[in-house]
């Protein structure tokens, strides 16, 4: 029977993985802004442009579709161009991969680095996730998500169990799943559920870790442990200095030549004629 289900899974994600036509990012991210901004045990999110992306983003009602952990460049990993991988990642067609910043650099992306991680853990996250290369991306979740758009007669807050049940196998992967097993390894939470309990003297919290098989990628996002970096402003921004189009004709625009300086002469000759 999981045979079968591979077998479908396969077939549809063959459908899924194909990109959008006409996607444009909204804010693409600077390239330099965003290299520099990151560091190792960032969480990078992803607005992804393929049909699997726009079921993701629709279900979790999020901008985010994909998300991938940056642990720093990779030895013996980098492009034909030379550029070191920097991500792992679970992708759909491949399983889990290492890949390069460029991948995203023209896609919608969101940082979201984790508050107060000891180096030393950091160091662990980030090995957890690398010895995970070549591991397979789970695809009964793909069944998993054809049973939440045509879902049975369920409450809705059942709803998101049925996405996330996963095979159970812990060699197949999905890109959030990957991610939360990492931090998992260290005991960082991300989304715990927490029970209250308490007395006349005292009262605590307790938490408890999730199954990483119900985690997306919004989830870093509103994690209430993930701090959100900006590129832009991480590296320093004054508004003072950004140039407006309906202040073209300041000052200090207007000594810029609207026209060649060579031609400039005979174009005032033909205006006096």
């Amino acid at each position: 029977m999981s045979w079968m289900l591979d077998g479908v899974g396969r077939v549809i994600a063959r459908y899924l993985q194909k990109p959008v036509h006409g996607y444009e990012p909204f804010t693409p991210s600077d390239p330099d802004a965003l290299r520099h901004s990151l560091q190792p045990g960032d969480v990078l999110l992803v607005e992804g442009n393929n049909h699997i992306a726009g079921v993701i983003k629709y279900l979790t009602q999020s901008t985010w579709s994909h998300s991938a952990l940056y642990v720093g460049p990779m030895q013996g990993r980098a492009t034909a161009d030379g550029e070191p991988h920097v991500l792992i990642e679970a992708n759909i067609g491949d399983g889990v991969v290492s890949a390069p910043l460029s991948k995203y650099t023209r896609f919608h992306t969101r940082i979201c680095r984790p508050v107060g991680l000891t180096e030393a853990d950091c160091a662990v996250v980030c090995a957890y996730a690398v010895e995970r290369i070549g591991f397979a991306y789970d695809l009964k979740n793909i069944i998993d998500l054809m049973r939440y758009l045509c879902p049975l007669p369920v409450p809705h807050r059942w709803r998101r169990r049925l996405l996330a049940l996963g095979s159970g196998d812990p060699t197949r992967l999905i890109c959030s799943a990957l991610i939360a097993d990492a931090f998992r390894a260290v005991r960082y939470p991300i989304l715990p559920k927490i029970k209250l309990t308490g007395s006349r003297q005292a009262r605590e919290e307790i938490l408890e870790i999730r199954h990483s098989s119900l985690y997306c990628p919004r989830d870093f996002d509103i994690s209430p442990y993930f701090n959100v970096v900006k590129p832009t402003i991480a590296r320093g921004f004054d508004y003072k200095s950004l140039q407006w189009a309906d202040l073209s004709c300041s000052p200090a625009a207007a000594e810029v030549p609207l026209v060649p300086q060579a031609g400039a002469d005979r174009d005032t000759e033909a205006l006096a004629a």
